[in-house]
């Protein structure tokens, strides 16, 4: 597509993205799944109308896992209570590892059992699925969780176990992708867990390495535009240099960096909510999402669904099961632990729920290698779950905050 006409759609994108945003705030329906509808819808007229838009599902992977991706995990750590996390971070991190970990497991055996195919759709094919569903998007739904009067602490796991979910789901999404591509090699338990420990806590490392670098060149300028461009500069300069250069997880580097750089502004800058940078990562995010999930309904084909609807069905029970597991069984015993405070009964209810998948399993389902012949099976189940998520979930969230008198708590 020449670059002119890229520009356009992008153009035109943003504008119908404009457009929609009000409407989804006045009838209270997440932002993300109004995109995802009408990027579905207008494709389908076009085509109807004898006009190819030209977008493929393989065409804006670089544009999402590159551009988007290292922009959302950013300015979701950049706004995060730092101080609230570090009271919790204990628990998010036990939810994110571990928990996720089971969760992957689990949904991948239920994935392998309920597709019944071992030639077809072998165990690691299950585990590739298991990884590239366990990334949460829970942004959809807690966006509206301040006006809401939803209770802090809630907020902070949802936001906190997004953060550390999506970069442990990619990193389990990568090493089980090298195991599916390189078959011959006999690769144990024992490596797959050393590989992850070195890719996941590599990540940080970079992390820390851009984000104090960075805050070193802040203090040469105090000027607002240049602290956010020094922000957008290490975004991409720890993502790219984590995941590219030194094979270790980009998305940690990336956390690890905006964690640093966002209390450093808040508090020794004073730029509160509501400040420029917080306004430019705002906006960054705002154009992120809206471009991403419109070129996502753009993309999906009725055939996807009548060619796969079985597998898509058994991936989002499979996916439904896992986490209820995890909630019932092992989050209870997460809260036995000394050094953890207690998640509250009507708290799980919602992380069940409120665990939605969005961009980073949108962009890790784009980048499955098509040598896998596998690849549309899992990359059909990812989109199917992202359409649940947003369509079923996310409207079931509201009502059982209200059920579960989490509206309006004072705290």
């Amino acid at each position: 597509m020449p670059i002119s006409s890229t520009i356009m759609l992008l153009a035109g994108m943003l504008v119908t993205a404009l457009l929609l945003r009000p409407i989804a705030e006045r009838r209270r329906l997440p932002f993300a799944a109004v995109l995802v509808a009408t990027g579905f819808l207008g494709s389908e007229v076009l085509l109807q109308l004898g006009t190819d838009t030209g977008v493929r599902h393989d065409s804006f992977h670089d544009l999402v896992f590159y551009v988007f991706l290292p922009l959302l995990v950013f300015e979701a750590a950049f706004k995060i209570d730092a101080a609230l996390l570090r009271r919790n971070l204990f628990a998010i991190l036990l939810m994110s590892i571990p928990l996720l970990l089971f969760s992957i497991t689990l949904s991948a055996a239920l994935i392998y059992l309920g597709i019944g195919d071992a030639t077809g759709f072998p165990w690691v094919a299950a585990l590739l699925t298991g990884a590239v569903l366990a990334a949460t998007d829970a942004s959809p739904v807690t966006v509206r969780f301040r006006a809401l009067g939803v209770p802090r602490r809630l907020r902070i796991l949802m936001e906190g176990e997004d953060l550390f979910n999506d970069a442990t789901a990619i990193v389990a999404f990568s090493i089980v992708l090298y195991i599916a591509l390189h078959p011959e090699e006999q690769i144990g338990i024992d490596d797959a867990l050393l590989a992850f420990v070195a890719v996941f806590f590599g990540g940080i490392l970079v992390g820390l390495l851009v984000g104090l670098s960075s805050l070193l060149l802040s203090r040469l300028f105090e000027d607002a535009v240049q602290q956010a461009l020094i922000s957008l500069i290490a975004a991409y300069t720890a993502f790219l240099v984590a995941n590219e250069y030194l094979q270790v997880s980009g998305v940690m580097a990336v956390l690890t960096t905006g964690l640093i750089i966002g209390r450093v502004i808040h508090n020794d800058f004073q730029d509160r909510p509501g400040g420029f940078v917080d306004t430019f990562w705002g906006f960054n995010a705002y154009v992120a999402e809206a471009l991403m999930f419109l070129l996502m309904g753009v993309t999906v084909g009725l055939e996807m669904f009548t060619e796969r609807w079985l597998a898509i069905v058994i991936g989002i029970a499979a996916l439904l099961i896992a986490r209820a597991a995890g909630m019932l069984a092992v989050l209870p015993l997460i809260n036995r632990l000394p050094m953890v405070e207690p998640v509250p009964r009507a708290y799980r209810e919602v992380l069940f729920l409120g665990s939605l998948r969005g961009a980073v399993v949108l962009a890790l389902g784009l980048s499955l290698p098509v040598e896998l012949p596998y690849w549309w099976t899992i990359q059909s189940i990812a989109f199917g779950a992202v359409i649940f998520s947003l369509f079923v979930q996310a409207p079931m969230v509201e009502p059982v905050l209200k059920r579960r008198g989490l509206l309006n708590v004072t705290d």
